[in-house]
C-alpha cells in the first residue's frame, strides 16, 4: 500500500487520459471526485471517515 500523496500535476495528468475537460481548474479534493466518478467509482474521498476501500490511489492522502 502507497503512503505517498499524489500530486496535483499527476492528478491532471490522470484527468487527461479520462479525457476530463476543465480538470487544471479544480481543486485538488474536485479533481480527485472527478477522477473517481468517470473511473466509475464512488466520488467518496475526504467523505468516508474509516473506509476500507483498498487499494485505492489517494488513500494516504485521504485518511491523514
Amino acid at each position: 500500500m502507497s503512503t505517498k500523496k499524489i500530486t496535483k500535476k499527476e492528478l491532471t495528468a490522470k484527468a487527461a487520459e479520462l479525457n476530463l475537460k476543465g480538470a487544471a481548474k479544480l481543486r485538488k479534493p474536485e479533481l480527485i471526485h472527478a477522477i473517481q466518478i468517470a473511473e466509475g467509482n464512488t466520488d467518496c474521498f475526504a467523505r468516508i471517515s474509516n473506509c476500507a476501500v483498498s487499494p485505492c490511489l489517494y488513500r494516504a492522502e485521504c485518511q491523514a
